[in-house]
């Protein structure tokens, strides 16, 4: 393979991840739009898309092991392949977490939980605006090769996590003391989880962009010690 040809196959690598990267936005702005507005037919198409997603992942992890393996690439280019291969499993579990929140969208409407919610919807909302934010920050933030925006990613998921903390509590508090309304808390505790883990995919997509400009590889977060 000339230079000519793999510096080509490089760019198609990077519009292929621009490319997974709109169907990732796409499918986690959809799925908070069904769960907004109970619309069980684009609940339905987020659940259908996650394969095209998935489609992406294999097709762009097939070309990042076949230019590894025929070019046997070196420093920076070897870090914008690894830099792939890494993004596409955190976007491919972002519209994974996307398809569950329709999936979940669609069981509720059908036990009739949507009509009339347990308490008023203000920090999930919220919760959903800050994830949806940051998937598109790091996204964005590969695009333009911005480690200040990569970098900013790490306040925002503080945010999340203090909102996912927050509503925890409030569901298990309404639980005991409501035992109706149960199913309907465990629903919107596994929404609300559902959005923190995307918030934690943005963030490693941030981090595998700083050490895509700058070399180094900052170390994972601390384990979180999860509630549920």
């Amino acid at each position: 393979m000339t230079r000519n040809t793999f510096a080509k196959e490089l760019e198609e690598l990077h519009l292929d991840l621009i490319n997974m990267g709109s169907l990732v936005e796409d499918s986690i702005n959809n799925s908070l739009s069904a769960l907004r507005n109970e619309d069980l037919e684009l609940a339905a198409l987020v659940i259908k898309a996650d394969d095209i997603v998935d489609d992406y992942e294999r097709k762009i992890e097939k070309k990042c092991l076949n230019l590894i393996a025929r070019q046997q690439p070196l420093a920076g280019d070897l870090r914008k392949i690894s830099t792939a291969l890494k993004m596409i499993t955190d976007m491919e579990r972002i519209a994974d977490h996307s398809s569950d929140i329709a999936k979940l969208t669609i069981k509720m409407a059908q036990e009739n939980m949507i009509k009339t919610w347990i308490k008023p919807l203000i920090d999930i909302p919220e919760m959903a605006e800050q994830a949806k934010k940051m998937v598109k920050t790091s996204l964005d933030s590969y695009v333009k090769q911005d480690i200040n925006m990569a970098q900013s990613l790490y306040e925002h998921d503080n945010i999340v996590d203090g909102l996912f903390i927050k509503i925890v509590q409030e569901l298990s508090l309404i639980m005991k003391e409501h035992p109706n309304a149960v199913d309907q808390a465990v629903n919107l505790i596994f929404i609300a989880k559902y959005l923190e883990r995307m918030a934690d995919h943005a963030t490693n997509i941030g981090e595998w962009v700083i050490y895509n400009v700058t070399g180094r590889h900052k170390a994972n977060k601390e384990n979180k010690k999860f509630l549920f």
